[in-house]
């Protein structure tokens, strides 16, 4: 293989990297203002106080599903050993 086949062959491989490269990186930006957007939606709306009020009624809500459960699986340990 000639030294301009071989140059050839390299700058050909770095520019499909090149390109590639770039596809990446709009997709990690596309990706990154989305999030920021999000963010910055439910920044905005923890501002309300009704939205706020139902967040944190859903995060009770599932802190008693929790307890409950745990409850029930205790509750079956103590069954276990008391029937052995």
């Amino acid at each position: 293989m000639a030294i301009k086949e071989f140059f050839q062959n390299a700058f050909e491989d770095m520019k499909e990297s090149a390109k590639a490269q770039h596809e990446v990186d709009k997709a990690n930006f596309a990706a990154a203002k989305a999030e920021s957007k999000a963010n910055f939606q439910e920044a905005k709306a923890m501002g309300k106080p009704e939205t706020r009020k139902a967040m944190m009624q859903a995060q009770r809500k599932k802190q008693i599903e929790d307890a409950k459960e745990r409850q029930a699986q205790a509750q079956a340990r103590i069954e276990k050993v008391k029937n052995k």
